[in-house]
């Protein structure tokens, strides 16, 4: 374990010097080339970022989430021009069939929801769902924009509190756990989306009696 964190800490001290000479455009480019498929540990970053200069907390939540949008528009050009095939490639009939029913379902927080969490979600699938799914441009980026600042947000928050050291907790905490955490949240979203859909019912219900 001494062994791991000490490669870690190594390895976010190199990206620090290599980032540093950008300032919050390095945070940027490496969400958009993580955004983009390249897989950078991004959580580490924003994390070493915001360790260094917690005054631009949140100017480093906002370029890393912007960063990751518009990267995520590879993924979506992708997904757009062809993406069925290779998605079915990758997940099963009954899987695809799922995903594509909740994308056509609930397409804004089918998106977000995957780009809160962090690894190991597989959060460039739903991307290329959503493109598959024809969802708008605009749509897909601020889906991913929205989710991506509720991530970095909570993380920049838990690195001024802890330090940095917190950020490769968390990576083990989630990989130890990822499932119950997903099917927690998972759980909190449906109950929100419950609570929404009986707000709207009653403010239709409460119109069509002044109506009458």
């Amino acid at each position: 374990m001494n062994t791991i964190k000490h490669i870690l800490s190594r390895y976010s001290a190199f990206l620090w010097a290599a980032l540093q000479p950008l300032g919050a455009w390095g945070v940027f480019a490496i969400a958009a080339l993580d955004g983009a498929a390249a897989g950078l540990p991004m959580d580490v970053v924003v994390g070493g970022y915001v360790a260094q200069n917690h005054s631009r907390f949140l100017l480093y939540v906002l370029m890393a989430a912007a960063g990751s949008a518009l990267g995520s528009l590879v993924i979506y050009a992708i997904g757009y021009a062809g993406g069925e095939e290779l998605l079915r490639k990758r997940v099963s009939a009954a899987r695809f069939e799922k995903m594509h029913a909740a994308f056509d379902k609930h397409p804004f927080w089918s998106l977000m929801f995957p780009a809160m969490l962090p690894p190991p979600t597989p959060f460039k699938l739903f991307a290329l769902v959503a493109a598959v799914t024809e969802m708008s441009i605009g749509h897909f980026l601020l889906a991913i924009f929205f989710g991506r600042v509720v991530r970095f947000l909570v993380l920049g928050i838990l690195v001024l509190e802890f330090g940095p050291g917190v950020v490769h907790t968390l990576r083990i905490f989630f990989s130890h756990h990822f499932h119950w955490i997903v099917l927690a949240a998972i759980g909190m979203l449906a109950v929100w989306l419950v609570l929404k859909r009986r707000e709207r019912h009653t403010a239709s219900r409460l119109a069509e009696r002044s109506q009458s």
